[in-house]
């Protein structure tokens, strides 16, 4: 059982239940649109769905970054730790931003998910593949219960839906934002600054979409160098804590970004019949950064220092990325008794390099002019994905078959050299520090029946089989070169949806489904030494099982719709990450191990109503809640005598929720007041990490933002928002960015 007054995220629901029950009495009112727009999307997914749309999106979501548009669909949270993000990962209700393999992103057919790795670093979905002014709608799928998706779709799936220009149509958009920080002994404003535009059109059987994006950046320092003790002869150290309690004493600020990112997107659509089209997707993202340091202390003459502290030479480095990705998909779409689809998607690091010091020296604040290369160059995936429909009854009818084949090849290749010269990108080396590289590769075939048995009932059930094989692992580090033995694991997973619609105002879903999720390359071998980031690779990982299952009811009234949706998840072997201070290493060191039973039991509660006490008043809002259980880990070592059972899941927190109240006082005009809340979580399996607002900390955080959007006139629109207004201070291991505001102006020809 659980206290609903225990929890700020209880001032939230009264309003989510209010809204739907203040307009009780239209129950009995048909809602055609929004009963159709159901049954349309039951077609695709056999479970909860939840979408947000352009309009949405542009007038009440400080949108910068596409990703920003996921930031209010319930139980969501994307770690976006600042504009110009590389690593802004999709966390779902029932698992955490350490979790970037257990969702799929989508753009139209085409995957985005970075599936090379299950972490926040190179396994964030690539999200710059698609442009904010390219969206029709952005659709979340929750838990694994289509066939069609692998079981990386065990947290949900993300589609992005473009829309396709029906005229020749120019966009220009400018982005400023400004955040004002102050923490510890750092108090500065950070600028970013965004320029985008797109050209589409189509002629005849020809569409065309050109985007191309440029943001300069500075953030908030993103780490703080700690250290137990205050170093001999400085003063300037701010006593504090780590995660655990223990003495860490803030020596400085890390992590100090400037990032120049620009992206490149061309996609091409041609109608080869009135039955099929082709579509091309080409995406080019450059990322030139560099990461700065702010030492806090000074030495015995007044000078700043940097204390002999290590940390400050592992949070300067140097970034270079070049990027490209290709997609081309075919698909038909006959209203008829058969439809099919080929889509194969190619991702290639062609460049991806980072450069740091070895350390530092002297007194003052010089690095080592050696340091160290860490080279993801050659690091690529593919995927290709074929779908059959077959319509027995002809299109319309009660029964649908579809089927598939998908085929994937992830390949990592992440040496890290010595170099002479830290600070040239060029690549030049002096020999290998230490290397991770291998591959995977995956083989599936599905099936899914959808049957309509009444017009009130509605059966999906299918299946997904799957060979997984793991092979060229290699590791070394100093002096041992390790040839890491092939793996391979086969799986079926069974899938069950049963839909009941007694009238037009309900509909009640019972979903269950089995996934099986194969490790990552990533957490198999990866090894990376340099920078701020230390990993070590699990070449004997096993697959994690998941068993899930939603039972959910919906409710529409005339001007609203609620939710409620009772849900629960066992994972066997469990793919978790662990963060720990290790002895010899500068920066917490990541590694990955199997958890024996995790259990995810929650329940969510959504609700969206127009007109809301007066006219124009749009409320919208969400409440969940997980408890997410340890019941079993014989693998978990503590020197201290804690156990992970009974625990709390790592980067899971037991609340989330949203409320959006937006008010169009006049049809050109959309006001916004939003909340985004989120609770206590742990990183470490044992729940020992509860000392909140410090660096490391996962903290609970209830956050404001504000948003006024005037379309001044048909081609152009003014925003003024702000994030963070009440200027909250909290960490998810990082400082988050605190109060931010953002400015924009949108041009439409």
């Amino acid at each position: 059982m659980f206290n609903l007054k225990s929890s700020p995220a209880a001032a939230l629901l009264p309003l989510v239940l209010l809204a739907p029950l203040a307009r009780a009495e239209d129950a009995v009112l048909p809602n055609v649109t929004v009963s159709g727009q159901r049954a349309a999307m039951a077609e695709d997914y056999p479970a909860t769905v939840v979408s947000v749309d352009q309009q949405q999106m542009q007038q009440t979501v400080n949108a910068v970054d596409v990703e920003d548009a996921a930031k209010y669909m319930p139980g969501i949270f994307v770690r976006k730790r600042n504009f110009g993000d590389t690593q802004p990962v999709l966390a779902t209700r029932d698992w955490g931003v350490n979790s970037s393999a257990r969702t799929l992103v989508y753009v139209d057919d085409i995957p985005i998910s970075a599936l090379i790795a299950n972490n926040n670093t190179i396994g964030a979905p690539r999200w710059g593949v698609v442009s904010p002014e390219e969206i029709e709608r952005i659709d979340m799928l929750y838990g694994p219960y289509s066939a069609e998706y692998s079981g990386n779709a065990m947290g949900g799936v993300m589609r992005i839906v473009t829309r396709q220009p029906q005229r020749t149509e120019f966009t220009f958009d400018q982005t400023e934002a400004l955040q004002s920080f102050n923490l510890y002994d750092t108090d500065n404003h950070y600028l970013t600054s965004q320029t985008s535009a797109t050209a589409g059109g189509r002629s005849g059987g020809l569409s065309w979409f050109l985007g191309g994006s440029f943001q300069n950046s500075f953030s908030q320092p993103l780490a703080f160098v700690t250290a137990a003790a205050v170093p001999a002869g400085t003063t300037g150290a701010i006593a504090a804590a780590n995660k655990l309690g223990q003495p860490a004493d803030v020596l400085g600020a890390g992590g100090l970004l400037h990032t120049r990112e620009a992206n490149l997107l061309l996609r091409l659509g041609y109608d080869l019949t009135p039955v099929w089209r082709l579509t091309w997707l080409a995406d080019f993202w450059r990322n030139a950064a560099d990461s700065g340091v702010s030492t806090y202390l000074a030495g015995t003459d007044g000078a700043a220092t940097f204390g002999h502290a290590a940390g400050f030479a592992s949070n300067r480095y140097q970034l270079l990325e070049n990027h490209l990705m290709n997609g081309v998909s075919i698909k038909s779409d006959s209203r008829g008794e058969w439809d099919c689809e080929a889509v194969v998607s190619y991702y290639d690091f062609l460049q991806d390099r980072q450069l740091s010091p070895a350390g530092v020296v002297g007194t003052g604040t010089g690095y080592t002019p050696n340091g160290r290369l860490a080279d993801y160059g050659g690091t690529q995936w593919g995927t290709v994905d074929l779908k059959g429909i077959w319509r027995p009854l002809g299109f319309g009818g009660p029964q649908e078959l579809s089927f598939g084949a998908h085929v994937d090849r992830y390949m990592l290749n992440n040496p890290t050299w010595n170099t002479a010269g830290w600070a040239d990108l060029t690549g030049a080396h002096d020999g290998l520090y230490s290397s991770g590289r291998g591959r995977t590769a995956t083989q599936a075939l599905w099936l899914t029946d959808q049957w309509n048995i009444t017009p009130a009932w509605q059966a999906t059930v299918g299946a997904r089989l799957e060979h997984w094989r793991a092979d060229e692992g290699f590791n070394y580090s100093g002096t041992t070169a390790v040839t890491q033995p092939a793996e391979s694991a086969s799986a079926v997973s069974p899938k069950g949806t049963l839909s009941w619609h007694p009238g037009d105002a309900w509909t009640l879903t019972a979903s269950l489904a089995r996934a099986v999720r194969f490790p990552t390359v990533g957490e198999l071998y990866q090894l990376v030494s340099t920078g701020s980031t230390y990993s070590t690779p699990n070449p004997d990982l096993a697959p994690e099982k998941d068993l899930s299952g939603e039972l959910a009811v919906q409710h529409e009234f005339q001007r609203a719709t609620a939710r409620l949706s009772l849900f629960q998840e066992n994972t066997r072997d469990a793919l978790v990450a662990q963060t720990s201070t290790l002895a010899g290493y500068p920066v917490p060191v990541s590694y990955v191990q199997n958890v024996g039973e995790i259990r995810n039991r929650g329940v969510e509660l959504a609700g969206r109503e127009t007109d809301w006490l007066l006219h124009g008043l749009e409320l919208s809002g969400s409440v969940t809640f997980v408890d997410s259980t340890i019941l079993s880990d014989s693998s978990f070592l503590s020197t201290a005598g804690t156990t992970a059972v009974g625990r709390h899941a790592p980067y899971v927190p037991r609340w989330r929720g949203t409320l959006v109240a937006t008010y169009r006082p006049a049809p050109r005009w959309a006001l916004t007041l939003a909340g985004r809340y989120s609770g206590q979580q742990y990183s470490t399996l044992d729940n020992t990490d509860s000392t909140p607002r410090v660096f490391g900390a996962f903290d609970s955080f209830l956050v404001m933002d504000a948003r006024a959007h005037w379309q001044a006139t048909e081609h152009l629109a003014v925003s003024l928002g702000v994030d963070n207004l009440t200027d909250k201070v909290y960490f998810l291991y990082h400082p988050f960015p605190q109060r931010t505001v953002v400015a924009d102006l949108h041009f439409t020809f």
